[in-house]
């Protein structure tokens, strides 16, 4: 299994232009991701017309209040998405002007289900010594992957509430674990590892207490590993897993988990390379239209004053472009990243003096 076409340059591949649908959302997002993609742009160079064609889509806050719609029913919503693109920009989901955010939920938890991306890939890698809070770690002490379960777990809004209101209420949420959902999971986890040249995979969860969802997790672990030989396996549990990633970060290369305590300690990973500013993610189904969000959210109070890092947008693209075959194009970008990074040529969250719009065009000068 993969979840990525062979990285090709473009001067000697020939191949038809890919497809990109954009989503920029709400808050920053209407930032961050016109700053990722002049940086696409200038990657590409004389190529950038020929080589991806980009879609914008209004799906929105600004939509939803509009109009009432969070995905365009049928053939126009996410059936097109999955039938007419290579990949997807997201840039963030979220309005205080909506209270329920269901526009949110609708747009980017249906995206995930419903398109069945099941695969949350985060990598969590240290560009520079001073972005980490910890004391005396390297650059090459943190750098591992986390690959999150995205289609099942408590996210699939099963539960209920009784006597709601009363001294008597009672709250339930349950957490679904397929056979067939872990096992996939684990497998492109074990899978990415060796494309990557990643030599451990460990399994993050709370089978302690969760005997019966850890009991199916742990079985299906150890019966993929023994498929991988070369590949160290092991296990922890989540809260033993928080405690030593801010320990010692070193020891992790490849992390799989369920979809809540995914979401919790990739949030903790991206403190440790510098916030959620930096953060990067693509939302994966092999051989599928995938989709790739930088994971820092609208973020409503930073929104519109053009001081948002834009560096994870930035990094997002580069995994989207490797996935859809520009390898050599996101090399460019990463490297250009970096540099950004070392020469402080980046926002003030991360010890720059730039604007987000600054920031990107810095970026995109370096890579045209």
């Amino acid at each position: 299994m993969t979840f990525r076409v062979a990285a090709g340059n473009l001067s000697t591949v020939t191949q038809r232009a890919k497809r990109i649908a954009v989503i920029p959302g709400d808050g920053i997002g209407k930032e961050v991701i016109p700053a990722a993609l002049s940086v696409i742009r200038a990657a590409l160079g004389t190529k950038a017309e020929s080589a991806i064609n980009f879609t914008e889509f209004d799906w929105s806050a600004d939509r939803y209040l509009k109009d009432g719609i969070t995905i365009p029913e049928g053939d126009a919503g996410f059936t097109k998405l999955a039938r007419d693109f290579d990949a997807i920009f997201v840039g963030a989901l979220g309005d205080p002007r909506v209270p329920t955010n269901i526009h949110a939920k609708e747009i980017l938890l249906g995206m995930r289900f419903k398109m069945d991306l099941y695969a949350n890939v985060r990598p969590v890698k240290l560009l520079h010594e001073s972005l980490c809070p910890l004391k005396k770690v390297k650059t090459a002490d943190v750098d591992f992957v986390v690959v999150r379960e995205n289609t099942e777990g408590l996210y699939v809004d099963a539960g209920g509430v009784l006597k709601m209101g009363t001294l008597d209420e009672v709250a339930t949420q349950e957490d679904l674990n397929t056979r067939k959902g872990v096992e996939r999971v684990i497998r492109f986890a074990f899978d990415y590892a060796r494309q990557h040249g990643r030599k451990k995979v460990l399994m993050c969860d709370k089978s302690n207490v969760m005997t019966f969802a850890g009991g199916l997790w742990q079985r299906v672990f150890k019966m993929v590993a023994g498929e991988y030989s070369g590949i160290q396996s092991s296990h922890m549990y989540v809260d033993a897993l928080c405690m030593h990633m801010v320990r010692d970060p070193r020891q992790f290369d490849v992390i799989v988990t369920n979809n809540m305590f995914g979401d919790i300690i990739t949030d903790l990973a991206a403190a440790l390379q510098g916030g959620l500013g930096m953060a990067a993610s693509g939302n994966i189904h092999p051989g599928r239209t995938s989709m790739f969000e930088p994971v820092h959210g609208s973020a409503p109070p930073f929104a519109g004053k053009n001081i948002a890092n834009p560096i994870g947008a930035i990094l997002t693209a580069a995994m989207m472009l490797e996935h859809v075959g520009f390898g050599t194009e996101a090399a460019k970008i990463n490297a250009a990243v970096l540099s950004a990074v070392e020469q402080s040529m980046t926002t003030q969250d991360i010890g720059g003096t730039l604007g987000t719009k600054e920031c990107g065009a810095w970026i995109a000068k370096q890579v045209s």
